[in-house]
């Protein structure tokens, strides 16, 4: 077990000149630091120091972002988005909207990420932007990240879809159990495995782009006539506007289930201190890998749209894609269908977790979360375990803790209305960059009016959960307006508990905090801040 230890730590360990160039190499396209805006505390070669170096090349960064985007919501949703917009033809239209404004907001973050290539996702953006109150806006970042960044439903889709396959039913806990071993098995393996979690990822990233060509490909087959159970594939698009919906509400719901279906664009900026050559591959990967999904989503509903009327898919009672499957084959195909879907499940969570666990240790190595140097730690095999634990404990406290139905799906709800917000800013933060940074390096510059268009769908995404739905009834018993209101209260608390530790407690103690550059024993960088008193 010694030797063991020793083989992987000897590559990661910053203390031996190979780590120091493994955190440096295949990095010439990043811009001068000395005329990029000022970023944290930490310089960019000490945020990259320790950890497993660059080692994700243009492939794997392009896989990190179809990963994250295939889900489980192309499967599931388009029925009811259908259902919200009252014909294929304005569904059909949302989902364009939604591909566009996608691109919209990953053009912006190219930009942003192009200027500052650093993992963090958004805290490096955040902190170029909005430099005053000192580390406000990273600590209302680190709150909503740390504490609403769970994985939860991706375990919880994956537990109900292997129960469908195997063709039994399973009670609750029998779900929270599956749920819980694969919130385990994904800590685990990236913390052990890395470079086996990261082939791992490319593989199932291979798998949901095959799930989805195979729809596509048997939807061609029926519109070409070749499947006797269904007599006219063409039905849903003779006229397909007629009953479109005219209540605004309806789109906005209808719209964010579009929107949620291609989050994860962003998910490369999430890790570029591990990315090789980061502003070249960032350039190629993020366009290439939500294009490919996004001409995928589309060609998908259009195959699920052949095999039966809008009636008929919203009274299935099963998703989307299994109505397909049976539809055109039979229940065997629906139940291989619940394999392939759960394996995308599968993905989703590794691929969630991988980032997610990386902007955990970054915000620790900026020392805005208790104990910043047990957080920020990559020992004992590079990966930085610390994160995944951090990551594990709110998904773990979810899954256990939270009643499947109403409540389940308003946490998920609460998950991303914060997340709106925290968008919100960065393009407000980007348009200031513009302003004050002029001379920045960027290797990438996004239009103007692609950013107007983006910053205007955010605020419409921001006011829409206020919007009276009809009836006055949301997805959940509890009301409508309740979700975007606690989000809010989550981020207002990360204000008064920057509040409490920056102004009142020194105020109190007499003390001021000085951050101190400190290196750990795996070569990791942290600030920590230190009491001094004058």
């Amino acid at each position: 077990m010694a030797n063991l230890l020793q083989t992987f730590k000897r590559p990661f360990a910053s203390s031996t000149p190979a780590a120091e160039t493994s955190s440096t190499e295949d990095s010439s396209d990043i811009p001068n630091e000395e005329h990029s805006p000022p970023v944290g505390e930490l310089a960019l070669s000490e945020t990259a120091a320790g950890g497993l170096g660059r080692h994700l090349g243009l492939f794997s960064t392009t896989f990190l972002i179809i990963g994250r985007i295939i889900g489980t919501g192309i499967f599931s949703t388009p029925s009811s988005i259908t259902e919200s917009t009252g014909s294929v033809g304005a569904a059909l239209l949302l989902w364009t909207l939604g591909l566009l404004l996608s691109f919209a907001g990953l053009f912006i973050w190219l930009e942003l990420g192009c200027m500052i290539p650093r993992s963090g996702g958004e805290k490096p953006y955040l902190e170029a932007a909005y430099k005053h109150p000192k580390l406000l806006a990273t600590t209302v970042f680190a709150t909503q990240a740390v504490l609403l960044g769970f994985t939860a439903s991706g375990c919880i889709v994956f537990a109900s879809n292997i129960i469908v396959a195997a063709g039994r039913t399973a009670t609750e806990w029998e779900k929270r159990g599956i749920a819980i071993a694969v919130i385990s098995f994904v800590t685990v393996l990236h913390t052990f495995f890395p470079g086996t979690g990261v082939k791992g990822m490319n593989v199932i990233g291979l798998i949901k782009i095959f799930t989805l060509c195979f729809i596509v490909v048997t939807g061609w087959a029926v519109l070409g006539g070749s499947s006797s159970k269904i007599p006219d594939p063409y039905a849903n698009f003779h006229n397909s506007f007629a009953g479109s919906a005219t209540s605004g509400n309806l789109y906005a719901t209808a719209l964010f289930k579009v929107l949620n279906s291609y989050t994860g664009w962003s998910n490369a900026a999430n890790v570029l201190n591990e990315v090789k050559n980061p502003v070249r591959t960032l350039k190629i990967a993020g366009p290439l890998g939500l294009g490919i999904c996004g001409v995928l989503y589309l060609l998908a509903n259009v195959a699920y749209f052949s095999v039966g009327t809008i009636e008929e898919l919203e009274n299935s009672g099963v998703t989307i894609a299994s109505y397909f499957m049976t539809k055109v084959f039979n229940s065997a195909g629906a139940r291989a269908l619940s394999v392939l879907v759960a394996i995308s499940a599968l993905g989703n969570v590794m691929t969630v977790t991988f980032a997610q666990a990386r902007v955990n240790q970054e915000l620790a190595k900026e020392g805005v979360i208790p104990f910043p140097r047990f957080w920020a730690s990559s020992w004992p095999f590079g990966s930085p375990s610390s994160g995944l634990l951090l990551h594990f404990i709110p998904s773990f406290i979810v899954i256990v803790a939270i009643p499947f139905g109403d409540a389940y799906n308003f946490i998920l709800d609460v998950e991303g209305y914060p997340s709106s917000v925290i968008n919100t800013f960065v393009v407000i933060g980007f348009f200031w960059l513009r302003y004050s940074e002029p001379h920045a390096p960027r290797p990438f510059r996004v239009w103007w009016p692609v950013a107007i268009f983006y910053l205007a769908a955010q605020c419409f995404l921001l006011i829409a959960p206020f919007l009276r739905p009809p009836g006055g009834k949301g997805d959940t018993s509890l009301p409508y307006w309740l979700y975007p209101i606690v989000g809010i209260s989550i981020l207002v608390l990360s204000v008064v508990y920057w509040a409490v530790w920056r102004k009142l407690l020194p105020w109190l103690g007499k003390y001021r905090l000085e951050p101190v550059h400190e290196k750990l024993t795996d070569g990791t960088r942290v600030i920590v801040y230190k009491k001094h008193r004058d």
